[in-house]
């Protein structure tokens, strides 16, 4: 991955802090000897490497019901109306309920013990879905596959954010979110190429696709154990200056201070009464409908088309290759101008094109071409995923300290992806071919998402005005113990648009 400096550079002992954030190297005296783009590819190549590979899988599995739908697992297992939907959104049970348990758990455990466990448990659950006999048995499966791959994604985005500035993490995130849409088209590739040992021990070409892509993660915890970097303060790929610079660097981020290093009943108040949390879950719900849309029913969108189901496989793969490029232009364009809120808007608009155009597509026999409504699922497939890992970026710039990251994206992560119970339900077959119901309430979504959007940036500015202009400063006066785990209530913390 390229680092953030084109050349390697030595940081110099410097009493200006302030100087230093401005000039990137985030240096300090303590550290006089690091090289911060050797730092950045070693952080890198421990951590996001091996995150990546693990979320590539991990959502495999969480999306190949929505690749098998199209090849007979309705028909096996007598799926009868709305059992299918069902057995999409039991996952987001245990997924929304338990991604703060995790983060807390994450918190005050090895992370690459926590997450390589979470990675075989769901491998688990996901190969057993090739051996169910009935709906219960696919209900099963999910719940506990919503169960094991709760913690994952809020995991990581927290163990991210403690290693990356604020304006390092986007492209750092985007890249880790392009696995699912990799995951997407590979699933698309993979589901074609397993369906084809359809009789092999006697299971249909389906089965195979469950058995062998939960086989996958199985295999993969071991050594996700042994390569997924633990927090800065264990990381043994670094040096102790090397971990001094990472921990020197965080703190001069944000303006100094913004520590939360204590979970107790006055840090519980502060998280919990945080306006940033709750509007950020809601612009996470909002994008979170098309999230799932597009990952648990572009086959089946593309199948309306008038493609066959293996057709349908193919045809998914380059719309999720299309959105995976926009997708890292965006968090590149994002991190260097050191924004979000515009590349949100951009994608809401982008999106919101993609569903009117299918919203007024027409009957099958007599609407748009084929050609067109295909080119509106990119549209829509493209400006959710611009707009999804921004959101997730922006609410983790926004929070300061260990556990009101951890805790702030576990509830927005959470809370969020109620849009994934919501994505189940108006996908429905009936519906067929023009999804009228979906694609409406999905369009919907998307413009609340974008408003929320609005509001949140503009109670970041009154928050910076107000911090600027020094009517925050009377925090300054309490005890150290307070201000010292106040986190972004700390004055002295900037927030970020």
């Amino acid at each position: 991955m390229e680092s953030e400096h084109s050349e390697e550079k030595t940081v110099p002992p410097t009493a200006n802090a302030d100087k230093e954030l401005e000039s990137g190297d985030g240096g300090s005296s303590d550290a006089p000897s690091v090289s911060p783009a050797k730092v950045l590819r070693k952080i890198d190549m421990h951590l996001m490497a091996p995150l990546w590979v693990v979320f590539v899988f991990g959502f495999l599995d969480r999306i190949n019901l929505g690749n098998v739908a199209v090849l007979g697992i309705i028909q096996e297992l007598n799926l009868q109306g709305n059992a299918f939907n069902i057995a999409l959104q039991v996952f987001f049970v245990p997924y929304i309920l338990l991604d703060i348990p995790s983060n807390i758990i994450l918190k005050n455990f090895t992370p690459s013990t926590w997450i390589s466990l979470l990675t075989f448990m769901w491998g688990v659950a996901s190969m057993c879905q090739g051996f169910v006999k009935n709906n219960a048995g696919l209900i099963a499966c999910r719940f506990f596959i919503g169960v094991f791959e709760a913690g994952f994604v809020p995991g990581c985005a927290y163990l991210m954010a403690m290693y990356y500035k604020r304006h390092e993490f986007q492209k750092r995130f985007s890249l880790f979110w392009v696995a699912g849409l990799v995951a997407g088209a590979f699933g698309g590739l993979l589901a074609y190429a397993l369906d084809h040992m359809g009789g092999l021990g006697g299971y249909t070409g389906w089965r195979w696709i469950f058995i062998i892509e939960g086989l996958l993660s199985i295999v993969l915890a071991v050594p996700a154990k042994f390569l997924i970097a633990d927090w800065p303060e264990q990381a043994k790929f670094l040096t102790e200056e090397e971990k001094r610079y990472v921990q020197t660097r965080s703190s001069q981020d944000v303006g100094g201070g913004a520590r939360m290093d204590r979970l107790d009943g006055q840090a519980w108040k502060r998280i919990m009464s945080d306006w940033k949390i709750y509007v950020g879950s809601l612009i996470y719900i909002g994008i979170t409908v098309s999230g799932y849309a597009t990952a648990l029913f572009i086959p089946s969108i593309v199948n309306s088309l008038g493609y066959s189901g293996i057709e349908s496989q193919i045809h998914s793969i380059p719309i999720w290759i299309v959105a995976a490029v926009v997708t890292m232009m965006v968090s590149y364009l994002t991190d260097r101008l050191k924004h979000r809120f515009g590349f949100v808007v951009f994608g809401v608009v982008f999106a919101s094109i993609g569903y009117i155009i299918l919203l007024c597509q027409g009957p099958p026999d007599a609407g748009l071409p084929p050609r067109v409504r295909y080119m509106a699922v990119f549209f829509v497939t493209t400006g959710t995923y611009i707009v999804q890992p921004v959101t997730i970026v922006w609410m983790a710039n926004n929070l300061g300290g260990h556990y009101k990251r951890a805790i702030g994206l576990a509830i927005q992560v959470g809370f969020g992806n109620i849009g994934g119970i919501i994505a189940s339900n108006i996908f429905v077959r009936t519906d067929a071919p023009r999804y009228f119901v979906g694609y409406g309430v999905a369009l919907g979504m998307m413009i609340f998402c974008g408003f929320m959007s609005l509001v949140f940036a503009v109670g970041l500015v009154r928050e910076n005005r107000l911090r600027a202009e020094g009517k925050r400063d009377d925090r300054l006066q309490l005890d150290e113990s307070i201000l010292g785990n106040m986190g972004d209530d700390d004055p002295r913390f900037r927030f970020s648009l």
